[in-house]
Formats: C-alpha cells, sequence, structure tokens
C-alpha cells in the first residue's frame, strides 16, 4: 500500500491518508483529547501527557492520519488509525488498532474507509488477523462499523468499562482473519 493515499468518501470528498509524521502529532493528540472527553470509546479518563499519547499511538505502531484534499497548512485531522501487534514474539501477527474520526466527520464514510485500508494495510504487512481487546458494547456504531467489516464478537468483559456517569458497561473482544 502506497501512502499518501488519495480516496474519496461515499459523498464524494476527497480525502488523503498519511502515515504520521511530528507536524501531525499535535493535531492527533488534539483530536484525541476530544474523544477521550466524550467517554464512549477509549479507556483514559483524561488528556494524556505528550509521553503517555506518544506511547499508546506512535511509538511502536504505523499511525494512519486522514486530511481533506487537497491538504491546507491549517488542516483539521479528520481522523486516524493505528496498527501495532497485539502480543510480542510467537504471537505477534495477531495486529492491534484503534480508530478516531472527528465528530463533524462521522456517518460519511470515513470511520468505513479508515477500516478497510487498515485491514489491507495489516495484511500487506504480514498479519494474519486483527483482534479488538475492548469495544464498549454501548458503542453501537462502532460495533456496526465492525461487523460490516466481518469482524466478530469472540467475547464479552462483564462491566469492564466505567462510564462518564459513574455506571458500568460491558467490552467486547472483537476478530477479524486476514487468511
Amino acid at each position: 500500500m502506497q501512502f499518501p493515499l488519495e480516496t474519496k468518501l461515499k459523498d464524494g470528498s476527497p480525502i488523503e491518508l498519511v502515515l504520521a509524521g511530528s507536524r501531525d502529532l499535535p493535531l492527533l493528540a488534539k483530536l484525541y483529547d476530544r474523544i477521550v472527553a466524550e467517554g464512549t470509546s477509549y479507556p483514559h479518563e483524561r488528556p494524556l501527557s505528550q509521553d503517555e499519547f506518544q506511547d499508546y499511538w506512535v511509538w511502536g505502531k504505523s499511525t494512519v492520519v486522514a486530511y481533506e484534499r487537497p491538504r491546507k497548512d491549517k488542516a483539521d485531522l479528520l481522523g486516524a488509525f493505528y496498527l501495532k501487534p497485539n502480543w510480542p514474539g510467537r504471537a505477534r501477527h495477531v495486529a492491534n488498532a484503534g480508530f478516531i474520526v472527528m465528530p463533524e466527520w462521522r456517518n460519511r464514510g470515513l470511520a468505513w474507509l479508515l477500516g478497510a485500508v487498515m485491514l489491507d494495510y495489516a495484511k500487506e504487512l504480514g498479519y494474519r488477523s486483527v483482534i479488538f481487546n475492548l469495544v464498549f458494547s454501548k458503542n453501537e456504531v462502532a460495533r456496526h462499523l465492525w461487523e460490516k467489516l466481518d469482524f466478530r464478537v469472540l467475547g464479552v468483559i462483564p462491566g469492564a468499562v466505567r462510564m462518564n456517569n459513574g455506571q458500568y458497561q460491558d467490552a467486547l473482544i472483537m476478530f477479524h482473519s486476514l487468511i
């Protein structure tokens, strides 16, 4: 897969996917903080320090970011994914990935595009499968997307996630084979 990748969303919006570089990181961290504040898809409860963020989203990972095309100097980052081995050594052929999409760009096909590109990229990198360890059970939009991309539920972790209102919800482990 060649990055930058120029493509279009289902509504015709031109999009460019690029491997994240240092100039993308402040925008990526800002978007991630916004997603964490929503409390519906990631376990963090507060904004991360620069080192914490880079450890979680960048170091040891392939990180791909999305921009509207043509990319402007002060462009908003629309979404992103990271891809990494879920485990080391003998099990490093099982990938893990994380996704974020700017709220204003949801329901336009960007998340599906990021998911489809991630699956192709993971296969190209030699992964044999992708696992999501913590899909919030009440995040029906994400669950629907992953099912549409042929992920299946392997198991449920009861009460794994404390929501912003103090109640607990289950988390799902979802899996997609690349072979």
